[in-house]
This record gives structure tokens, sequence and C-alpha cells, in this order.
């Protein structure tokens, strides 16, 4: 090796040379050369400090995904994985040892096994293979259920009010029919008098939220939310072998519900954070998440939602969780966001467009000073290969690094649909939650009541003359002027219950 070759070389090989467990990602690439003697690896204690993985359609970020995976679940650390185009299930059977992957083997210095390694899958309401994970309402909370709603401020604003009045008068938000039926009555005159200490809720943004909610129904929104909820800690969990459990969320029959399954993941994250003690630093995280497709968490979020992103991510890292999102271009994530992130697996780039060049010069800005003509060299990378750079095990980021990336020891590929289904059916967990329940909550007691004072109103109604409907009454407008609404209403307002605390997100702290 040329001396004016070396010397970088050295200094870049030197900025991985961690003590204590660390995973392999590859092999240092230099004037184009594979040098396995310089090998580029990551520090399992700074898996907690987040990450990025980037990159253009098809340049093998699933792949890298995989591998990070494989040596997190090695290592008793389990993983949280998401599956939006169905090819991550390959993780729990072994892989085939064909040339490809014994060529990679060998360039990058890999002793190559075959390996699967302990899988759960999970799919969101039961849509799809999958244990069944839902949410009750409540749960989810004002601020995310918006996001997915696409409201604007004021009627996020509004939502805040229904759930916080449902709290404090313990009516439950199980399902989206609980929702609706508590929205209806703090529009009535009734329901104005209870709000009046702490705003008021108007009948047009009712309205809107109630539609909102009845066309995100029919989009088949509702098998989301329910009973029994998931208790997120079922991701904690470790194999009897001592490796950790990698539980994959199957989103491929929901892909197209992208504002559902990106927020849903959101409180998946949110509600850990709620239940995990502080830890600091530690040898190996808790749990590391990988949330794909990022692009869409940010995807016209108000203020409010990104902010409560950046706390969450910004503190979760003390709690021992990693999150990783995998993107295309660091440009879809916020800067304050992306300024949380200190490990980076940056795949090819493609400049075909006045646009893509704009955002490959972005990228490029947003990695350390290094010897490499990044903009030459992103452009350039090939699958499988990616610009490195991580954290050291003094927490300072290590220097730039072209890599040539291990091959994942599982499957490359889905599972067959026989094998998906027997893995599922097999779990422990599939029968505590493959059931939905319906059980007595909002929607339930203001029913009852509806029935109590059904012969009152009827009564009240014909005692007093009968107006034609108006053509341009809403839906709202005519129940909360029904009879027998107005005498639901006196009885429900009477009710009092137990307030929830509720989180930055919004979501619920009342343990399960």
């Amino acid at each position: 090796m040329a001396e004016s070759t070396a010397q970088p070389v050295q200094n870049i090989a030197s900025g991985y040379s961690f003590d204590g467990a660390a995973l392999d990602l590859g092999a240092l690439l230099w004037e184009g050369k594979c040098l396995p003697e310089a090998p580029i690896r990551i520090p399992l204690a700074m898996l907690n400090r987040h990450g990025l993985v980037a990159g253009a359609t098809g340049t093998g970020k699933t792949k890298t995904l995989q591998l990070l995976a494989e040596q997190l679940s090695a290592n008793g650390v389990p993983v949280f994985l998401a599956d939006i185009k169905g090819d991550v299930s390959g993780i729990s059977a072994p892989g085939t040892a064909d040339d490809r992957v014994r060529e990679r083997a060998e360039q990058v210095g890999q002793t190559w096994t075959a390996e699967g390694f302990p899988t759960e899958f999970y799919a969101l309401g039961g849509i799809g293979p999958g244990i069944p994970l839902r949410a009750t309402v409540t749960s989810f909370g004002p601020v995310l259920l918006s996001k997915v709603l696409q409201l604007n401020h004021t009627q996020e604003q509004s939502l805040g009010l229904i759930f916080h009045y449902a709290d404090a008068k313990g009516l439950e938000l199980v399902d989206l029919k609980d929702l609706r039926a508590v929205a209806a009555f703090l529009v009535s005159d009734a329901g104005k008098a209870e709000l009046k200490t702490i705003g008021g809720l108007s009948t047009a943004t009712a309205g809107v939220i109630l539609r909102s909610l009845t066309a995100f129904e029919q989009q088949g929104a509702g098998d989301f939310f329910g009973e029994p909820e998931f208790d997120t800690a079922e991701f904690l969990r470790t194999a009897p072998d001592g490796r950790g459990l990698v539980s994959v969320l199957e989103l491929a029959a929901v892909r197209d519900k992208p504002q559902l399954f990106s927020t849903f993941l959101m409180w998946l994250l949110a509600d850990l954070f709620h239940d995990l003690p502080e830890v600091g630093d530690a040898e190996k995280p808790k749990l590391v998440f990988f949330l794909d497709e990022a692009h869409l968490l940010f995807t016209g979020a108000s203020k409010a939602f990104l902010e409560s992103i950046t706390q969450t991510v910004r503190l979760i890292r003390s709690k021992g969780v990693g999150v990783f999102l995998v993107t295309q271009t660091p440009k879809d994530v916020p800067s304050d966001v992306l300024a949380q992130l200190g490990n980076r697996v940056q795949h090819a780039l493609r400049a075909f467009t006045p646009e893509d060049a704009k955002a490959l010069k972005a990228t490029v800005r947003t990695f350390p000073k290094s010897p490499y003509d990044l903009e030459e060299v992103l452009t350039g990378l090939g699958t499988g290969e990616a610009v490195i750079t991580v954290l050291s095990d003094r927490g300072a980021p290590t220097p730039v690094a072209a890599t040539r990336l291990r091959a994942p020891r599982s499957l490359m590929g889905p599972i067959d649909a026989a094998a998906l289904e027997s893995a599922v059916k097999s779990s422990p967990s599939y029968e505590r939650y493959a059931e939905a329940i319906d059980r007595e909550s909002a929607y339930e007691k203001l029913t009852a009541e509806t029935a109590e004072t059904a012969p009152a109103a009827e009564a009240e109604g014909r005692a007093a003359p009968k107006e034609p409907p108006r053509s341009d009454d809403s839906l709202v407008e005519q129940v909360v002027g029904s009879g027998v609404f107005r005498s639901l209403a006196r009885s429900v307002g009477t009710q009092l219950g137990r307030e929830i605390t509720r989180s930055l997100f919004g979501t619920s702290r009342k343990r399960r």
C-alpha cells in the first residue's frame, strides 16, 4: 500500500478500534478496494444514541437493518423492526449460502454461517399476518390522533379538550365510537356548561372532528383501536437461550395507510418512554427500535407534534432505548431530530434531477470532514455499500468510512405464508391478544343512559311544538338537539371520574 494511501486508511481504521462489545458492520473501502484488515464497527453501548439509515430505493437499507438486528439479538438486545414491504420476516430463518453471499463474506473477512433468530410477528389490529396489536383511544391520546386525522391546530386543541373531559369524568375512550359519543355530548347545552371553566367546543369544529372520525373508520382504521391493549413490555423480552427477541411488525397489509402506521409506531415508542425507568449509560441498550419510512412521521406534522418527537428521541436514550430512523435522505428528518442521531449509515444517493443534486449536497454537509470526495462516493456506492460514521466508545464521532457491509446470516427475503402463520399461532402471546374485547366504555354508558331517559324525552318532544329540520342542519346539531340527548346530558354531566395523567404526546400514563 502506497504511503499516501496508508496514512488515511490507518487513521480511519484506528477510529473503529474499540474496547468492549461491538457490532461488525463491514470492511473499509478505499480507492475502490475492500480492505478486510480494516473492519468498521459500532460499539454496542452506543446503540442507544440513536441513528439514521438512509439511501435511495434498492441500495440495501433493509439488509442493513437485518444485519444490525441479527447482531443485537446475538448480544442479548431485543429489537423492534417495522416491516413495511413484508420482506424482513426472513430474519427468523437461516439464510442460504449462495455464490453472492460467499463472495461478500470473503471480501469483508466475514466467517459466515447461516442462522435464524427468535422472532415474534405482529400486525396492527390483526390486519395481515401477526399477533393483533391494538391501543385504546384513551391511551393513544389527542396529539397522535390529531396527526392521523390531519387536523389543524385549532381542531387539535378541541380534540384535546374532548380527551380532557373524558379523562376527568371517567368516560373511557376504548374505541372510536366512544370518542364520537363524547364529542357529540360536549356540543350540547349541558356539555357546554360543563366546559365553562376550561373553554368551549364549537359545533362546527366538533362536526369536522366527527366527520374525520367517520371517514377514518370507513377506511378500516377502527380495527386498530380497542382491547386487549398491547403491552409494549412484550418488546423487551429475551429468548430462553439469552438472545434478544426480534419483534417484527408486519405492515405490508396497511401500507396504504402511512399516516396511521407511522403515528402508531410513535405511540409504541411513547408508551415505552412512559413505562421504563432511567438507566443512564448502560453496557448495552434495553431495546433498539427501527422506524422505517420515517419521513411519514414528519409529513404535515404540527409544530407541537415535531417538538414532541424531538423531546422523546432526546430523552428516551436515558431509558436505554435506541431509535434508528430509516428514510431516503437526511433532509426528510427535521434538523432538531437529526441532531439527536449519532450513528449514520448512508447508502447510495442518486442525482438525476436538480432536486436530487441539491439533496446530495445537503447530505454531504451533514457529515464530519473527511478525506473522501463524498459527493462522488455517495453517487458511486453499490448495493450493500454505505458511508458510515458512528459514535466511538468515548462518545466522539468516528472518521467517515466508505464501507462494504457484511451479509446477513438469516434469510434475505420473506418466509412463506404457511411458516409465518405457524409462527404467529404458536406464540404464547397469540392467545392473549387474538380476540378483540368490547367491554363497557363511554359509548355503552351513553347508550344505557339513553335507554333509561328515552320515555321522558319522548314525552317532552310530544309536548313541544315540532319544527321541520333545516336543510343545513349538521349531524352534530341533529344529535344534540334531541330530547333524548338533553336528558342524557343532564345525567352524564353529573358523573365523577379520575383524571388520567397525560404525557408530552398526550398519551395516557394510566398503568394497565
